[in-house]
Protein backbone atom coordinates (compact mmCIF):
# COMPACT_ATOMS: atom_id res chain seq x y z
CA UNK A 1 0.00 0.00 0.00
CA UNK A 2 1.58 3.48 -0.76
CA UNK A 3 2.31 5.81 2.28
CA UNK A 4 2.30 9.70 2.92
CA UNK A 5 6.04 10.99 3.57
CA UNK A 6 7.11 13.20 5.36
CA UNK A 7 9.86 16.04 4.61
CA UNK A 8 11.37 14.61 7.84
CA UNK A 9 11.07 10.59 6.60
CA UNK A 10 12.47 11.78 3.36
CA UNK A 11 15.64 13.76 5.43
CA UNK A 12 15.80 10.38 7.08
CA UNK A 13 16.09 8.06 4.27
CA UNK A 14 18.28 10.33 2.77
CA UNK A 15 21.19 10.83 5.63
CA UNK A 16 20.53 6.77 6.27
CA UNK A 17 22.56 6.76 2.72
CA UNK A 18 25.17 9.26 3.78
CA UNK A 19 23.78 12.28 2.19
CA UNK A 20 22.99 15.78 3.30
CA UNK A 21 19.73 17.22 2.97
CA UNK A 22 20.24 20.28 0.98
CA UNK A 23 18.47 22.84 -0.23
CA UNK A 24 17.90 22.54 -3.23
CA UNK A 25 17.24 18.64 -2.68
CA UNK A 26 14.46 19.77 0.03
CA UNK A 27 12.98 22.32 -2.29
CA UNK A 28 12.63 20.02 -5.44
CA UNK A 29 11.62 17.07 -2.78
CA UNK A 30 8.99 19.30 -1.43
CA UNK A 31 7.66 19.97 -5.06
CA UNK A 32 6.86 16.06 -5.19
CA UNK A 33 5.37 16.48 -2.12
CA UNK A 34 3.18 19.20 -2.76
CA UNK A 35 1.80 17.46 -6.24
CA UNK A 36 1.09 13.63 -4.71
CA UNK A 37 0.53 11.04 -7.40
CA UNK A 38 1.95 13.34 -10.52
CA UNK A 39 4.71 11.75 -12.42
CA UNK A 40 7.09 15.14 -12.99
CA UNK A 41 9.83 15.39 -15.67
CA UNK A 42 12.45 17.46 -14.85
CA UNK A 43 10.97 20.64 -16.53
CA UNK A 44 7.80 20.25 -14.60
CA UNK A 45 9.64 20.53 -11.74
CA UNK A 46 11.69 23.28 -12.79
CA UNK A 47 8.28 25.35 -14.25
CA UNK A 48 6.75 24.82 -10.84
CA UNK A 49 9.89 26.03 -8.84
CA UNK A 50 9.87 29.01 -11.47
CA UNK A 51 6.73 30.03 -10.69
CA UNK A 52 7.48 29.71 -7.11
CA UNK A 53 9.91 32.47 -7.71
CA UNK A 54 12.88 30.13 -6.78
CA UNK A 55 16.19 30.24 -8.79
CA UNK A 56 17.25 27.00 -8.86
CA UNK A 57 18.61 26.34 -12.75
CA UNK A 58 17.12 23.15 -14.52
CA UNK A 59 21.00 21.46 -14.08
CA UNK A 60 20.40 21.42 -10.49
CA UNK A 61 16.92 19.78 -10.61
CA UNK A 62 18.29 17.44 -13.11
CA UNK A 63 21.25 16.02 -10.91
CA UNK A 64 18.86 16.07 -7.74
CA UNK A 65 16.43 14.11 -9.95
CA UNK A 66 19.09 11.46 -10.34
CA UNK A 67 20.22 11.06 -6.90
CA UNK A 68 17.59 11.10 -5.26
CA UNK A 69 16.49 8.48 -7.91
CA UNK A 70 19.47 6.53 -7.22
CA UNK A 71 19.01 6.65 -3.27
CA UNK A 72 15.49 5.28 -3.79
CA UNK A 73 13.68 8.21 -2.62
CA UNK A 74 12.07 9.49 -6.09
CA UNK A 75 10.98 6.74 -8.38
CA UNK A 76 12.09 6.83 -12.42
CA UNK A 77 9.80 6.41 -14.76
CA UNK A 78 10.23 6.06 -18.68
CA UNK A 79 6.99 5.97 -20.96
CA UNK A 80 8.14 5.81 -23.79
CA UNK A 81 8.29 9.28 -25.23
CA UNK A 82 11.79 10.23 -24.24
CA UNK A 83 11.40 11.98 -20.79
CA UNK A 84 11.98 10.53 -17.70
CA UNK A 85 8.93 11.02 -15.26
CA UNK A 86 10.01 10.65 -11.35
CA UNK A 87 7.66 10.50 -8.24
CA UNK A 88 7.90 9.79 -4.67
CA UNK A 89 9.05 6.33 -4.25
CA UNK A 90 6.38 5.40 -1.82
CA UNK A 91 5.97 1.19 -1.90
CA UNK A 92 7.19 -0.89 0.32
CA UNK A 93 10.14 -3.12 -1.31
CA UNK A 94 8.07 -6.46 -0.50
CA UNK A 95 5.47 -4.88 -2.56
CA UNK A 96 4.66 -4.15 -6.22
CA UNK A 97 4.55 -0.86 -7.89
CA UNK A 98 1.28 0.24 -9.08
CA UNK A 99 0.58 0.31 -12.81
CA UNK A 100 0.18 3.24 -15.59
CA UNK A 101 -2.34 3.67 -17.83
CA UNK A 102 -0.69 6.59 -20.67
CA UNK A 103 -2.72 8.05 -23.35
CA UNK A 104 -0.76 8.54 -26.57
CA UNK A 105 -2.93 11.70 -27.53
CA UNK A 106 -2.58 13.59 -24.77
CA UNK A 107 0.16 12.32 -22.64
CA UNK A 108 -1.52 11.59 -19.55
CA UNK A 109 -0.67 9.17 -16.87
CA UNK A 110 -2.65 7.17 -14.37
CA UNK A 111 -2.25 5.31 -12.02
CA UNK A 112 -3.64 1.86 -11.51
CA UNK A 113 -3.42 0.04 -8.23
CA UNK A 114 -5.12 -3.86 -9.33
CA UNK A 115 -2.26 -6.07 -9.45
CA UNK A 116 -3.57 -8.77 -11.57
CA UNK A 117 -0.49 -10.47 -12.34
CA UNK A 118 0.14 -12.81 -9.00
CA UNK A 119 -1.29 -15.93 -11.05
CA UNK A 120 1.04 -15.14 -13.81
CA UNK A 121 3.97 -14.67 -11.53
CA UNK A 122 3.51 -17.97 -9.59
CA UNK A 123 3.05 -19.71 -13.44
CA UNK A 124 6.77 -18.25 -14.26
CA UNK A 125 8.21 -19.04 -10.48
CA UNK A 126 6.53 -22.98 -11.18
CA UNK A 127 7.37 -23.62 -15.11
CA UNK A 128 10.77 -21.22 -15.08
CA UNK A 129 12.16 -21.59 -11.35
CA UNK A 130 12.37 -17.76 -11.70
CA UNK A 131 11.21 -15.73 -8.46
CA UNK A 132 9.74 -12.41 -9.86
CA UNK A 133 10.91 -9.66 -6.97
CA UNK A 134 8.65 -7.15 -9.01
CA UNK A 135 7.18 -5.89 -12.76
CA UNK A 136 5.91 -2.67 -14.21
CA UNK A 137 3.13 -2.96 -16.45
CA UNK A 138 2.09 0.03 -19.25
CA UNK A 139 -0.36 0.39 -20.95
CA UNK A 140 -0.85 2.26 -24.17
CA UNK A 141 -3.92 3.86 -25.38
CA UNK A 142 -6.47 6.55 -25.75
CA UNK A 143 -7.63 8.13 -22.24
CA UNK A 144 -11.82 8.85 -22.00
CA UNK A 145 -11.31 12.27 -22.79
CA UNK A 146 -9.60 11.98 -26.08
CA UNK A 147 -12.34 9.44 -26.95
CA UNK A 148 -14.79 11.76 -26.43
CA UNK A 149 -13.10 14.72 -28.46
CA UNK A 150 -13.02 12.17 -31.20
Amino acid sequence: MAQTFTMDDLRQRLQARQHKMTPQRQTVLQVFLDHPGEHLSAEDVHGILRQGKSEIGLATVYRSLELLSELELLQKMEFGDGCSRYEVNTTDPSEHHHHHLICTTCGAVTEFEDDLLDDLEADIQQKMGFHVLNHQVKFYGTCKECQSKN
